[in-house]
């Protein structure tokens, strides 16, 4: 496909992020495991490497969806392991993320410590943990963690979300 792009999150478990990216629509691919970049961010951090189609979804979406959906301005204790970044595969498209980034600053009461970095490795997850929302949602994580980010993308980004996938929650009230 021409027109399919890939861009890296982490901010929360790859469970969590990997779940958000895969009910939208245009999101074509999500690659769960653990991303490396470079310099202080050289070890690896739970991530995902999200495909999708620009004519279906832009990147600046996906960006705001992210910083949304993980505790994008908290820098707790367990930011080595859940690193916020957006791994990018080009020089261009660290440019472009950092003023989406910039850009999304206003609609938080505290500063975003997302980092925008470049991609320099990828290990995956073991195939067993692989989509692990959608063969178990409702296990109590998934109810716990999982289905607060799918409601805030019902309520807040309806437009790019597969909503059939999401027809459980619709049902449930908000934890």
């Amino acid at each position: 496909m021409n027109n399919e792009i890939k861009i890296g999150f982490g901010g929360g478990c790859h469970w969590c992020t990997e779940a958000v990216f895969q009910h939208l629509n245009g999101v074509v691919l999500v690659e769960q495991g653990w991303i490396a970049s470079s310099n202080e961010n050289e070890s690896f951090s739970e991530a995902v490497i999200v495909y999708f189609d620009e004519n279906v979804i832009d990147l600046k979406t996906l960006i705001e969806i992210h910083l949304h959906t993980h505790k994008s301005t908290s820098s707790h204790s367990f930011r080595k392991k859940y690193r916020s970044a957006i791994y990018t595969f080009s020089k261009k498209q660290e440019e472009i993320c950092k003023e989406y980034v910039n850009s999304f600053q206003v609609d938080f009461d505290h500063q975003i410590i997302t980092q925008v970095l470049p991609f320099i490795e990828f290990k995956a997850s073991r195939e067993e943990i692989r989509n692990y929302y959608k063969k178990n949602p409702t296990k109590p994580f998934c109810e716990t963690f999982i289905n607060p980010k799918l409601r805030i993308l019902l309520t807040r980004f309806s437009e790019d979300v597969n909503v059939k996938e999401l027809n459980h929650l619709k049902n449930k009230t908000a934890l």
